[in-house]
């Protein structure tokens, strides 16, 4: 099935605001993950941060916080950037507050979960610290669930 738009067209509000266009990414891999600051698997942001570090010159993180589930995530901007900061390091790309699923689906969530879209697969969002990797050129290569840990290698050998 071929994708009927490129994850290229697609773009975000940083966390500080910023309009952020996906199109400057390509030539990178893209590993999207809907973050919370007070979830059973927060500490993923921990591994998120080594891949970030590790692999920065072909892979592009970038993290969405979303209060979807469960209510883990209620900060705003600034307290969730301080929170991810203080404790975990992190200085990847972070997203604004964006909803991952339902009728304010953020465009690139719609992108990543519906296959008439990315033209491999259809998903859902289930949880906090779900995964979605993109190829170089734009490509949807699959999703991993929250219970995936970052550094696993099905999502490794795709980095080596």
């Amino acid at each position: 099935m071929a994708q009927s738009t490129s994850i290229y067209d697609y773009s975000f509000t940083s966390i500080e605001g910023k309009n952020i266009s996906l199109n400057q990414f390509k030539g990178k891999k893209i590993l999207f993950v809907n973050v919370a600051s007070r979830c059973g698997f927060t500490s993923q942001y921990k591994e998120l941060q080594v891949l970030h570090e590790k692999y920065q010159d072909k892979l592009v993180l970038i993290g969405f916080p979303c209060d979807q589930f469960g209510g883990q995530e209620p900060g705003t901007e600034k307290e969730i950037q301080a929170f991810c900061q203080k404790n975990y390091g992190v200085d990847f790309i972070m997203s604004e507050k964006i909803n991952v699923k339902g009728k304010n689906q953020h465009p690139i969530y719609s992108w990543l979960t519906q296959s008439s879209l990315n033209g491999v697969k259809n998903s859902s969002v289930l949880w906090n610290f779900q995964k979605y990797l993109v190829d170089e050129k734009g490509a949807y290569i699959d999703y991993y669930t929250s219970i995936t840990s970052p550094t696993s290698t099905k999502i490794m050998r795709h980095l080596k």
